[in-house]
């Protein structure tokens, strides 16, 4: 029993690891880009370096989680491993800004694999009784990789390299790898299905079209251009398509079965709601803070603070609550205070202080942090061994795809507002504002961009700030309402020890 305890023991470590590396990646590159840009140019596109590894990750969550129900879970979620560490060698070896974004992209699948079939493991591995606090653990490793991603990645900027963001990834990578190999014995239990191929082909090439549009749209290119436009009816084309070929698939990729299960259903899109509102404020919180209230943007990992410990505090709370009060019990009280916090933020102005700003921020992360660990275990809640795969890697797919999605809608959204107050500012004086502020808000992020206006005008551009962001913030109170909507349909299932399901 020791040995068996000691065992699961290290592959969870290993797992953390791996979870750790990947989810903490993308934070460090985000502080390292302007170094990045700097060193290897291309500063019309750096953009595709974050796409890139997004594009790939997107794609990948779902046929590796279908593949890990067919094959097994240990050898995918090795190959998703060696697919990381191979492109963060790659990475560190980049020349120009288009090797490292198809660099990233091989990142990406590998990145694809671990993150849904690592959770999947997890419940693999573990009794109904044990899950909740582990996956309350790993919910806790997201809000602390969101902590120290933007601080580890400056340091080594900084003192060692921008290359040793990538190469710091292998150490973990080769640790956890060597755990999982040596430890992990899985279960035999398997389903035999065929590889749905015209599914993934058309699952991919709709994720990449629609991505990529929104990612270029408004920035590189105009909303009505022929570009855009082309990639918006790729994508219209590609997912009809998907959807058709899914629909009479014998084992499709994404199975709409599992939709017909109610606490699957709403979990997911609960999930993909709270994946908006989450990534709303861990955007927008930094630039408030930074170009608002004077905050430094050096340490960009310390603004966020407050928020990421309220989501490791609720992570842990709701994973444990789940199995004595229910899935939707907990998420009710949750995405109240989500709501709550949002509400709050879409209050702020150029006179709200800093304490203030904390104080939301911890509301935000708290209501946050739940859905990390509650809402992975209702999706699988109902599901056998050989489904959990999809399950999981669907639920991760659509919080990843909301994410995704608020990114560039309520970019447009507080770029829009902001444009529309600095053009009534500088009406008749736009000499005045400096440095493209009246385009960009993080122009007036930096001390130098400052100084290059008048007080005045400074203070009437960081009210035109403040208000876009609060103003975008009273937006984001949709896809918070939204989330709560579908909480409601959530069942009240326990997780109880001897693995019985109980409903109320």
């Amino acid at each position: 029993m020791k040995q068996l305890q000691s065992r699961q023991n290290l592959v969870v470590t290993g797992l953390l690891l791996s979870i750790l590396m990947a989810s903490m990646d993308n934070t460090i590159v985000a502080t390292a880009m302007g170094t990045i840009v700097g060193d290897l140019g291309g500063l019309d596109k750096f953009i595709w370096v974050t796409s890139a590894y997004m594009v790939a990750e997107m794609a990948g969550m779902p046929i590796f989680g279908k593949l890990s129900d067919m094959f097994g879970r240990k050898r995918f979620f090795m190959m998703g491993l060696i697919f990381f560490m191979f492109g963060s060698i790659l990475c560190g070896t980049a020349q120009t800004i288009e090797q490292l974004s198809v660099y990233r992209a091989i990142q990406g699948i590998g990145g694809g694999a671990l993150i849904p079939i690592t959770f999947t493991i997890i419940i693999d591995l573990f009794p109904p009784g044990k899950r909740g606090k582990m996956s309350g653990l790993f919910g806790a490793v997201f809000g602390l990789s969101s902590i120290f991603g933007p601080l580890l990645g400056a340091y080594i900027t900084d003192y060692i390299s921008w290359h040793w963001i990538f190469y710091i990834n292998l150490p973990i990578g080769v640790l956890s790898l060597m755990l999982i190999a040596l430890f992990y014995k899985e279960s035999h239990k398997r389903k035999k299905q065929k590889i749905d191929w015209m599914g993934s082909i058309t699952l991919v090439g709709a994720i990449v079209c629609l991505l990529f549009a929104l990612e270029l749209g408004g920035n590189e290119y105009t909303w009505d251009s022929t570009v855009i436009l082309s990639l918006f009816t790729g994508f219209a084309i590609l997912f009809t398509m998907f959807f058709i070929t899914e629909k009479s698939a014998e084992d499709p990729v994404i199975s709409f079965t599992m939709f017909k299960d109610r606490l699957f259903a709403s979990s997911t899109m609960v999930g993909l709601f709270y994946g908006v509102s989450f990534i709303v404020g861990i955007v927008y919180i930094p630039i408030f803070i930074q170009g608002v209230t004077g905050g430094s943007a050096t340490n960009s990992g310390l603004i966020l603070l407050p928020m990421m410990l309220g989501v490791v505090v609720s992570s842990q709370i709701g994973a444990m609550a789940a199995p004595k009060l229910g899935f939707r019990s907990v998420m009710l009280i949750f995405s109240v205070i989500l709501l709550i916090g949002m509400y709050l933020l879409s209050t702020v102005s150029a006179e709200t202080s800093r304490f203030v700003i904390t104080l939301y921020m911890i509301i935000i992360g708290l209501g946050t942090g739940a859905s990390f660990s509650v809402i992975n275990m209702a999706a699988i809640h109902r599901f056998e061994p050989e489904s959990r795969g999809s399950a999981t890697s669907t639920v991760s797919f659509l919080r990843q795809l909301g994410m995704s999605l608020g990114i560039t809608i309520y970019g447009i959204i507080q770029r829009s507002y902001f444009l529309y107050k600095t053009k009534e500012i500088s009406s008749g004086n736009n000499h005045l504002i400096t440095g493209g502020a009246q385009n960009d808000p993080r122009a007036i992020l930096s001390e130098q961009a400052r100084k290059t206006m008048q007080e005045p005008l400074l203070d009437k551009i960081i009210d035109a700030l403040a208000e876009s962001i609060s103003y975008t913030f009273t937006w984001a109170l949709i896809p918070s309402v939204l989330a709560l909507f579908f909480v409601f349909f959530l069942t009240n299932d326990r997780i109880s020890s001897d693995d019985t399901q109980q409903e109320n």
